[in-house]
């Protein structure tokens, strides 16, 4: 019997990891598994190689559709919360938060091959089978993206949880006590922030560089929203993140990337609702 559960499960990484959008990756694997139970009455030697094939093509598709439309509004990717990946075994295979942002950079068939190859560990044939190329092309889009990449590896850093539990707690602690000695701390001094409040949400700055204007930033959000919102410690794409609460109701998620001196060099600040939809669904 054909278990739908399962196979969307299983194929939601691949789908994700090309779209950067969880709507968007159900949308791609219930157009492949709709066309997959279509053609159950053929011959199909291998259904997991199939529908791989079928979802990274319909994922890649309509990614390239999406570039047409591109806003010059800052827009992040959606989020996922993986704090349960250890028990959700398909979680294990969403690249971090930090990567997923650097593969916007990518061309969409460049993007198909670093996440086959480096996600999934796909060797060079297996990618030429899946995008219907050779495995030459495939090396020359690899090498390509780590070019564009620079340096990937970076950005999956994973602090293990004892540690990013005392990290969060001095970043939650400086602010809350205006210590701008502390902050400075914790992060590099060309530091990125960036916001992503949709269309519904206006945020006070969509991208801030450089430390001193970084912290200047944090505590004027702390000042008019922060204050008296509760906060939980979760973890985004297997980083560290803060989920800030009004009510009970997930109001923002700001993510944190880490290099190996342990200084952030990035926040990524997740405001708008329907980003947050689905983060709010897992940890309520």
């Amino acid at each position: 019997m054909f278990d739908f559960n399962t196979y969307q499960e299983f194929l939601f990484p691949f789908a994700y990891n090309i779209l950067g959008s969880t709507d968007d990756a159900k949308d791609a694997i219930q157009d492949t598994l709709n066309t997959f139970i279509s053609l159950q009455n053929k011959n199909i030697d291998n259904p997991k190689a199939y529908l791989i094939k079928s979802v990274i093509n319909t994922s890649i598709n309509k990614k390239n559709r999406q570039k047409k439309f591109v806003s010059e509004i800052i827009s992040l990717p959606e989020p996922i919360a993986t704090d349960t990946a250890d028990n959700d075994l398909y979680l294990k295979d969403i690249v971090s938060y930090s990567l997923l942002i650097l593969l916007d950079q990518l061309t969409i068939k460049e993007r198909a091959v670093f996440v086959l190859k480096e996600a999934f560990n796909y060797s060079h044939n297996d990618i030429a089978e899946v995008l219907s190329s050779t495995p030459e092309s495939s090396r020359k889009l690899l090498s390509r993206a780590k070019i564009k990449l620079k340096n990937p590896s970076q950005t999956n850093l994973i602090f293990k949880n004892k540690k990013t539990e005392e990290y969060l707690n001095k970043y939650s602690t400086a602010i809350r006590e205006k210590d701008m000695r502390k902050l400075e701390q914790l992060f590099t001094n060309d530091i990125t922030m960036v916001a992503d409040g949709g269309d519904k949400v206006k945020v006070l700055r969509n991208l801030t560089i450089g430390k001193q204007n970084c912290i200047e930033l944090i505590f004027k959000v702390f000042d008019k929203f922060q204050s008296q919102q509760s906060i939980k410690h979760i973890k985004i794409n297997h980083q560290p993140a803060i989920a800030y609460f009004d009510n009970d109701i997930l109001s923002s998620c700001q993510v944190f990337s880490i290099n190996q001196d342990q200084k952030i060099y990035e926040i990524s600040s997740i405001v708008d609702p329907e980003k947050l939809k689905n983060i709010a669904k897992r940890i309520s």
